[in-house]
């Protein structure tokens, strides 16, 4: 007789799994090859190029005008063609959510592919054509793919997974990310594509994981619960299902699937603003503002920041900064591969508390070394172990934890509309600390981390009261969890922790 699980239920041959199947390996790689690989490949990519682009711009400049370009017009052209990333992410992860309702998940992903391929052209044109503006164009476009990739991969990954899996597989958003960016930093190298000739062929690089994802996941089903809940499809649904977890082992599924169809009772998926007014949701919004902010203002990018001048003070040779890079890059691909294999047995809640609790000790540390940085031989070390436990401490919780979070704490109807706000938030917040971050460290010198410290102990603290732990359990259990602290809150008029379930 088999014995009786957590909540009263049979645990379910889904449950039972530990090794997720070829077909949704195979699937995962085919949705992250073109989703956010390309999103971190685009980020780092950039950096490489910098002075044969500028070198590029003051020719053209000349050729037009007969004069130099002055500092000031090549500073903001370059400025722009870096920042209008962030804004074409906005513009992504603004409509990502209401395409992936209209032509699905899958169909999505693959329509992104257009504007990366559109991205790959105009900058490759940008050079025989001596039109600098094409490099603002294209990086825009590749912005947007990246926005819609960060907000529809997620939700595809998060959908075709089976529960006792999402997690590990979810992952693969975090994996993909810091795949990309170690990959843009390799390519960028001397020995491959980083030479000043070649920076229009690197730039045009972005279509190879396009067409590599146009060619893959056409194969693949689309997500179950999309076929489903939004389109009626049961025929479809169970096929797909089938497909990816195997005809002796997809019922399970299917009946979360049925559960949470009959629970959504025929609501169409609603709009952003539709979530802001909708109290029954209000923890679990709110719950998805504080850590997607926090994503981008822990102190992360201040690391990055700070990490050519820690490895400078280490006595690293200029020319060999760009490999010491590359180990950052390693570092945190390394990284989200182990938060992969941990989050199905210690939880999501225990790594991004963690991660956060472990950011703040790096932070404090990192303050420190820099006041004594040339107080001693061996302290500039100790800078660089900072930089890379930040590192590996951000990859380890909140750098792959948050996207699974905002999949597992919303059902099928609020879903899109989530990712449509949290990736929105992700980018402003981005654009944000970029604009205003020279200013922080120009005034507060190496005690900028003090601040980056409160966010992260403010963070820890809000998700160790409000956030329950979401492993093994279906969207509509953690649905009824935000529900019941509701409920506890009108009964008892004060607001307890949500601990119903231990770390």
């Amino acid at each position: 007789m088999n014995e009786l699980k957590m909540n009263g239920q049979e645990e379910s041959p889904t449950l039972k799994r530990k090794v997720p199947s070829k077909s949704l390996l195979l699937a995962v790689w085919a949705a992250g090859i073109g989703g956010t690989f390309q999103c971190g490949y685009n980020t780092s990519i950039i950096n490489a190029p910098t002075k044969a682009v500028q070198s590029f711009i003051n020719q053209t400049w000349t050729e037009r005008y007969n004069t130099e370009i002055s500092t000031q017009v090549l500073t903001l052209l370059w400025s722009t063609i870096v920042s209008i990333f962030t804004l074409g992410g906005l513009v992504g992860a603004s409509v990502g959510g209401t395409l992936a309702i209209r032509f699905g998940r899958k169909g999505t992903l693959l329509f992104n592919n257009t504007f990366a391929l559109l991205a790959a052209f105009f900058m490759g044109l940008s050079y025989p054509s001596s039109t600098f503006e094409l490099l603002i164009v294209g990086r825009f476009l590749t912005g947007v793919n990246a926005g819609i990739a960060i907000c529809v991969q997620p939700m595809y990954i998060g959908e075709i997974a089976p529960r006792a899996l999402r997690g590990a597989m979810a992952m693969g958003t975090s994996i993909f990310i810091t795949g990309g960016i170690l990959t843009g930093q390799v390519i960028g190298l001397n020995e491959l594509l980083g030479k000043e000739e070649y920076w229009p062929i690197l730039l045009s690089t972005v279509c190879i994981p396009a067409i590599m994802q146009l060619l893959t996941l056409p194969w693949f089903p689309e997500s179950p619960r999309y076929l489903l809940i939004d389109r009626g499809d049961d025929v479809a649904c169970k096929k797909a299902l089938m497909w990816f977890h195997g005809p002796d082992k997809y019922h399970g599924e299917k009946e979360d699937i049925e559960r949470e169809r009959v629970s959504a009772g025929g609501i169409k998926p609603k709009k952003p603003w539709e979530l802001f007014t909708d109290t029954s949701l209000r923890w679990q919004l709110l719950t998805l503002v504080v850590i997607h902010m926090s994503q981008q203002l822990n102190g992360i990018n201040a690391i990055y920041f700070y990490a050519d001048y820690v490895f400078t003070q280490a006595g690293i040779p200029a020319a060999k900064i760009p490999y010491a890079t590359v180990g950052t890059g390693a570092c945190e691909c390394i990284t989200a591969l182990t938060c992969g294999l941990l989050i199905e047995s210690l939880g999501r809640r225990a790594l991004i508390i963690g991660g956060y609790f472990l950011m703040s000790v790096c932070c404090v540390c990192f303050t420190i070394a820099l006041t004594f940085q040339e107080s001693s031989p061996w302290v500039p070390y100790l800078s660089m172990m900072c930089v890379f436990a930040f590192i590996l401490s951000f990859g380890l919780g909140p750098g792959g934890v948050t996207n699974i979070l905002t999949t597992e704490l919303f059902t099928q109807t609020n879903r899109p509309a989530a990712y449509m706000i949290g990736g929105s938030i992700n980018w402003i917040a981005f654009f944000f600390i970029g604009m205003i971050f020279p200013f922080i460290v120009n005034g507060l010198k190496q005690y900028c981390f003090l601040v980056f410290l409160v966010v992260c102990c403010l963070v820890a603290t809000y998700i160790f009261f409000v956030v329950p732990e979401t492993k093994n359990k279906t969207f509509l259990e953690i649905q009824s969890e935000f529900q019941s602290r509701k409920k506890l809150i009108a009964a008892n008029g004060t607001e307890g922790p949500l601990l119903s379930t231990p770390i």
